[in-house]
Order: structure tokens, then C-alpha cells, then sequence
């Protein structure tokens, strides 16, 4: 017996089956969702290893400098490889770069889990890093490809939104509970039936799709200097707490990762197939939302990290309680993310929503930067979480629908990968610049014979007005140069409803 014309699956021979498959809606919306639990996945390992750190270091015998390399190892490369990762994705094919890097990430995460000293530690959570990278960046791309018309596209970011932002939340609250009951290599096995269940979920559910146009050649060039440039230029960042702005290495490792940078302009200005054309950078709306990606991540990235250490070093709260204090601003920015952000985006465009997010946000930071050294969670933590919660959760899916809704579908990986980047760089210099004045305004006070906790909670205030700042010049930006238009593209199948 043939297939009827509109099944989801035309591999299927068994008609008896036919009743219990899918429609191809459905299909989607639940290919959707493996996506989004496999970005999940790379989101919870950046947060529940913070957790671990203590026990890793106890039993691996590190050193605090040294400590610091599980992390920095990872962000290394996670960061060098996003556009490479987007860029793979479009020429051969987001479907398969997204297995492979899934299955990269599953297989590292076995690795760390199995880890019997520091180097076998670091060197697996590097190759995680480049796992991670691949995934992320061509997630978006997926999804894009999935959702063609403009209010299926914005639901199926604010699901995407969701469940990322969900991983955010959880990672602190799951790290403890896994170092407790099972131990610290616990909290990197728990990837593998995750990653082996998407593998297999998203083989079956996500169509191969279609690979570049004409000749899959490679800029190898541009690929190597990017991709060192960036490398070079996280690894400077993330060392700038222990040797400062002014030191030899900090200015030498990012002069030496800005001459790449200009040597990969000129590379992409003449090869033929460039790694990343710089026509993208004609598209207003793209180079818009990457430069408020950049000043937004700094912002919230500073807040994510210097609230936490007020609610420990001076509310005295501990790591429990301090996930728990943080769930009111995941649980909003999950929510809006999955329901109302898209409904916003199709009501009032792109823009409105990103600057509300955005004044919302810096709301948010400066009522954290007036919050009491005797403060109580109701009056001086929880209104802030709720602001920065409500306005990432309508903000942040608009940026990125920004940043990748006026490409060819053709180049929606390298977009993606272009975006994340741009957050992932804007939130980790802004992080090292602004904890470092912080720094530097505590010892200050503290050579002045200012008490601890004050000193460290003026120190705190500090960091958290300078990142209201940044937010309040990306709300600036959106607000002037942001096209509030939503591209609509040409798609074959009817859209999905509401």
C-alpha cells in the first residue's frame, strides 16, 4: 500500500501506523523541543559545575589559580569556536553539525566525568567547550529553518528562550544536589542519557535539510585566525581579575587578538568565499542587535554574579538559598519567554519589546545598586530579580530574532553563531571590567578602615550602576537605530495555529 500524500514520515511502510504518527505541525513542535533540551543541556553545564568547584578542588588537589581552569578551559573554547561552529553548519548541513557536536559534548562530558587529575579535567572540559560551541550555534539555525513565518518563528524562540532560561535557573539548585548525593563527577554524567536520548530524537524528528549551494569550500584562513583571535581574546579576559587591566599580559593577549581580528577583515575582504561576509554588516538590524547582545550580556552577566556574592558575603545566605532567590527572575524570564514574548513581538515588532526589556533591566540593576547592608530578601532583592525577570523574559528573543530575521536562510547559522558570540564576549569582558572596578573600589574603602561588608557591599552598588549604565546605552541604541519591521519569509506549508 502507498503512503497518503500528506504523512509525515514517507519512510513509513506499515499503513496500520499511519494513524499514530504526527501530523507534520506537531513534528515540528516536537523536534523543536529535542532542540531545545540539547541546548538545555550545554546551558545547566555552565552552572552546575560553579557548584562542584569546591569538591573538584578538594579531591583533584587544585590550587585556586589553577581551579580557575575548569571553567576558563571551556569558555576558551566555547568562545572560539561559535562562529566556526555556525559557519560548518551552513555549508555542510545545521542537522548533521548539530549531531556531531552533540555527540562531541556527550562524549567530553564522559570524559570529565571519568577524570582522574587536573589535566585529564581541563583538556575534556575544553573539548566540551568546542562541543558546546557547535551546538549552540547552529541550534538557532535549526529553528529557523524549522519555523518560516514570522509569528511560528517568534513562538518557537520564546520555547527555545524558555527552556534555556530554565537550564539557568535549575543549574545552581541541580549542581548541589547532585555533588551532595552522588558527588562531583555526577554533575557531568548526568549529560550522557540526556545527550543520547537527543541524539536519537533529533536523527528521527529534524529533516536533513539542505547543505550550501554550489562548491562546500571552507575559509581555512579566516576560520584560523577567528577562531585563534577569539581564543586569544577570552583568554586575556578571563585572566584579567588575577593580573589586572594594566598588566603586560592583559594588554599583549588582546593587542595580539585585535591584529587578528583586523588581519581576518582584510582575509574576508578577498577570498572568494569568505568564512563571514562582511556584507552582513550592511544589514542595520543585525549589526544593531549584536552591538546591544554585547552591552546587554555585560549587564546581566554582572548581575547574575555580583548578586550572587551579595546574598553570601553580605545577607550571609547559602548556596541553596541563593538558587532559590534567583528563581523568581528565572521562572519570569522563562515564562514570558515561552508565551507572552511572541504575542509582543507579533503585536508591536521587534524593537518596542527589546527597549521595554531593556529599561526594565536597568530598573532592575539599580534598585540592586541601592539594596541595604541589613537588607531583607522582600524589600531589597526580590522587586529587582522580578524587573530583570520580566524584562529578559520580553527582550531577549526579540534581539535574537533581530539578529538573524533579514539573512538568507542559507547563512542563519552563521547569524546565530555571529549573535552568540557577541553575547558570550560582551558578557565575559564586561564581567572582567566591571567586577575589576569593584574590586578596586572595595580595597579602597578598605584601606580607608571601612568594614568588610560595607566595603563589599559599596563595591557591589558600584558594579551594579555601572552595568544599569551599559543596559541603558544598549536601550539608547535599540530605541534610535533598531527597525521595528519583522521579515516575512517565503515559506510552502501552512503555518501553524495559534
Amino acid at each position: 500500500m502507498g503512503n497518503s500524500p500528506g504523512a509525515a514520515d514517507p519512510s513509513a511502510a506499515d499503513p496500520s501506523s499511519e494513524p499514530r504518527r504526527p501530523p507534520q505541525v506537531a513534528r515540528r513542535h516536537l523536534a523543536l523541543y529535542v532542540l531545545s533540551v540539547g541546548v538545555l543541556m550545554i546551558v545547566l553545564d555552565t552552572t552546575v559545575v560553579t557548584v562542584a568547584l569546591p569538591t573538584i578542588q578538594a579531591q583533584l588537589r587544585f590550587t585556586p589559580t589553577s581551579l580557575t581552569w575548569v571553567l576558563n578551559a571551556y569558555l576558551l573554547t566555547y568562545g572560539g569556536f561559535l562562529l566556526l561552529g555556525g559557519r560548518l553548519g551552513d555549508l555542510y548541513g545545521a542537522r548533521r553539525l548539530f549531531l556531531a557536536g552533540l555527540a562531541l559534548f556527550t562524549l567530553a562530558s564522559l570524559g570529565c566525568g571519568l577524570a582522574h587529575t587536573q589535566l585529564e579535567l581541563i583538556v575534556a572540559r575544553a573539548v566540551q567547550g568546542v562541543g558546546g560551541a557547535v551546538v549552540t550555534a547552529v541550534s538557532l539555525s535549526l529553528i529557523l529553518q524549522l519555523f518560516t513565518e514570522p509569528a511560528e518563528r517568534a513562538a518557537a524562540l520564546g520555547v527555545y528562550g524558555f527552556i534555556a532560561a530554565a537550564g539557568g535557573g535549575v543549574g545552581e539548585l541541580l549542581g548541589g544536589v547532585l555533588t551532595q548525593a552522588f558527588g562531583w563527577p555526577a554533575v557531568f554524567l548526568i549529560n550522557l542519557p540526556i545527550g543520547a536520548g537527543v541524539l536519537v530524537l533529533t536523527a528521527r524528528l529534524v529533516p536533513r535539510g539542505e547543505a550550501a549551494r554550489g562548491a562546500r569550500t571552507l575559509d581555512v584562513a579566516g576560520a584560523v585566525v577567528i577562531t585563534t583571535a577569539l581564543m586569544i581574546a577570552v583568554y586575556g579576559i578571563v585572566g584579567v581579575n588575577a593580573a589586572g587591566w594594566a598588566s603586560l599580559r592583559t594588554t599583549g593577549l588582546l593587542a595580539c587578538a585585535a591584529v587578528l581580528l583586523a588581519t581576518f577583515v582584510l582575509i574576508e575582504r578577498r577570498v572568494r568565499e569568505p568564512l563571514m561576509p562582511l556584507r552582513l554588516f550592511k544589514l542595520r538590524n543585525v549589526v544593531t542587535a549584536n552591538a546591544v547582545g554585547v552591552l546587554w550580556a555585560a549587564g546581566i552577566f554582572v548581575w547574575f554574579v555580583t548578586a550572587a556574592l551579595y546574598l553570601q558575603h553580605v545577607l550571609g545566605y547559602d548556596p541553596l538559598r541563593i538558587g532559590l532567590a534567583f528563581l523568581p527572575a528565572d521562572v519570569l524570564t522563562a515564562v514570558l519567554s515561552a508565551g507572552a514574548s511572541a504575542r509582543i513581538v507579533m503585536r508591536f515588532g521587534i524593537r518596542a519589546p527589546v527597549v521595554c526589556g531593556l529599561a526594565l533591566t536597568v530598573a532592575g540593576l539599580a534598585l540592586f545598586a541601592c539594596a541595604r547592608l541589613d537588607g531583607a530578601f522582600v524589600w531589597d532583592v526580590l522587586p529587582g530579580m522580578v524587573l530583570i525577570g520580566i524584562g529578559s523574559g520580553i527582550g531577549f528573543n526579540p534581539v535574537f530574532l533581530a539578529a538573524t530575521n533579514d539573512v538568507d536562510p542559507e547563512e542563519s547559522g552563521l547569524a546565530s553563531g555571529i549573535v552568540n558570540t557577541s553575547f558570550m564576549m560582551g558578557g565575559a569582558l564586561g564581567l572582567a571590567a566591571l567586577t575589576s572596578v569593584a574590586d578596586a573600589h572595595t580595597r579602597t574603602l578598605l584601606t580607608a578602615g571601612t568594614v568588610l561588608r560595607a566595603a563589599l557591599n559599596d563595591g557591589y552598588h558600584l558594579a551594579f550602576w555601572l552595568g544599569a549604565l551599559l543596559t541603558a546605552c544598549a536601550a539608547a541604541l535599540a530605541a534610535l537605530v533598531l527597525r521595528p519591521r519583522i521579515a516575512t519569509m517565503p515559506q510552502d506549508e501552512t503555518p501553524a495555529p495559534a
